[in-house]
């Protein structure tokens, strides 16, 4: 059940973000529901891996690539999902930034 309202958050976030950011699109909260769970599934799947393989960029960045690879796993979901744009790159690292951060704040109020 928790996992459910995680991913109801989440696209309630990707919906926001949506709103405020000029070159992302959200069609309507059914696609919202699908980002967040696309972007949940990348995230926990395919990330870890990406971070193992680029393992020596990210203790050269500091750990910086990990926007990197945050980005492009954003880029990916938004080839995946009909109803769903973000415009280049730079968007998508700052969808990703906002997004982790509205995730974060949510997390916090779920604990309360």
């Amino acid at each position: 059940m928790n996992y459910i309202l995680k991913i109801l958050l989440t696209a309630v976030a990707v919906l926001v973000i949506a709103y405020l950011l000029p070159g992302v699109v959200v069609e309507d909260y059914g696609t919202a529901i699908w980002v967040a769970f696309i972007v949940g599934i990348l995230f926990s799947i395919l990330k870890p891996i990406l971070v193992i393989l680029t393992l020596p960029v990210t203790i050269l960045t500091l750990g910086l690539f990990l926007f990197v690879i945050n980005a492009a796993l954003i880029l990916l979901a938004n080839h995946w999902i009909d109803g769903f744009s973000v415009s280049g790159f730079w968007t998508a690292l700052l969808f990703s930034i906002l997004l982790s951060f509205f995730e974060s704040v949510l997390q916090k109020l779920i604990e309360k």
